[in-house]
């Protein structure tokens, strides 16, 4: 038999190649899979919502990441097949302002997202059932109403006032009860009408102009939200009403902002931050998304601009 002769230099390559992929195995990680993040807030008409959402894909840009973000315009119906959406799409994150915080349907959207292992997130409103989500993440809206009231209580020895409300919202119940709990027990101030705006600025401009009509008397427009306040300021301009009226917003939006500088009737709004709301939101995204505890709620505080202090901020965008 013929005796094989082994040579070193035909073996040395095939060693190379094996010695060279298993350092490949032991310091090259695996392909990273990108965390996907969808977020459906209840419009995108209003610049709060655009913020939250840029300081989120400020994180997942800078990841490599995913944020697909889609808007319901007001529809519940829509946002809940926006949530099936995230569920075919096997996204790992869901962020969410609810359109209505009382929806059984949203709930049940929800709830089949969180059996398909997805993370919920809730941003700057409330959902009543809380069992399917993860985090809340809101300003502080019960104080939002009881900074306006004591601002109105100090600056007024009586009120007649008009509320504007977008009722679907649990976070502007919220701010009503501080408000009305502020006030409680106090005759010289006086809620007189409710007016139902969704907290869209071209649904309070005619609702306001039917009230300034029917010729309630009042002094305070107390809005719930600055895209309503925006509203039935433009309603008393057109109106020409004459007498001093004082409105209140709360968002601390660039516009409502720009009004304190230049319209007398715009009194004050108090100042959420959509920027904190987006970085936290984003924090607690990647959080989730790594397996890791988060806190069940998480409440941010907000504090109060007027035409006194307005000059210490700036007006050309949120804070």
């Amino acid at each position: 038999m013929k005796k094989r002769i082994f040579k070193w230099e035909n073996a040395v390559p095939k060693i190379l190649i094996v010695v060279i992929v298993y350092l490949c195995y032991l310091f090259v990680p695996l392909t990273r899979q990108p965390v996907k993040i969808g977020a459906t807030y209840m419009t995108m008409n209003n610049t709060f919502y655009t913020v939250i959402n840029d300081e989120i894909r400020k994180r997942t840009d800078a990841n490599g990441d995913v944020l697909k973000t889609l808007d319901p315009a007001l529809s519940i119906k829509k946002q809940c097949q926006q949530i099936e959406t995230f569920i075919r799409e096997d996204f790992d994150v869901i962020v969410i302002n609810p359109v209505s915080g009382n929806s059984k349907m949203l709930n049940s959207a929800l709830k089949k997202a969180r059996a398909c292992g997805i993370k919920i997130i809730v941003v700057d409103s409330q959902l009543k059932e809380t069992k399917n989500v993860d985090c809340t993440i809101v300003s502080d809206n019960y104080n939002a109403g009881v900074l306006c009231a004591k601002d109105m209580m100090k600056n007024m020895s009586e009120a007649k006032i008009v509320l504007l409300k977008n009722w679907n919202a649990l976070s502007v119940k919220d701010r009503y009860q501080g408000f009305s709990d502020t006030i409680k027990g106090k005759p010289n101030y006086r809620i007189v009408e409710q007016v139902e705006t969704l907290g869209q600025t071209e649904i309070a401009m005619p609702k306001m102009q039917e009230t300034i009509r029917k010729g309630i008397d009042f002094n305070v427009v107390m809005a719930l939200d600055d895209q309503s306040a925006i509203g039935s300021l433009a309603a008393v301009d057109s109106q020409k009403v004459r007498k001093k009226v004082r409105v209140y917003g709360i968002d601390g939006s660039a516009n409502m902002k720009k009004l304190l500088s230049s319209k007398d009737n715009a009194w004050a709004t108090v100042a959420q931050s959509p920027i904190k709301l987006g970085e936290k939101t984003a924090n607690i995204s990647y959080r989730l998304a790594s397996g890791k505890n988060v806190p069940k709620k998480i409440i941010v505080p907000v504090h109060l601009i007027t035409k006194e202090n307005i000059d210490k901020y700036s007006i050309e965008g949120w804070q």
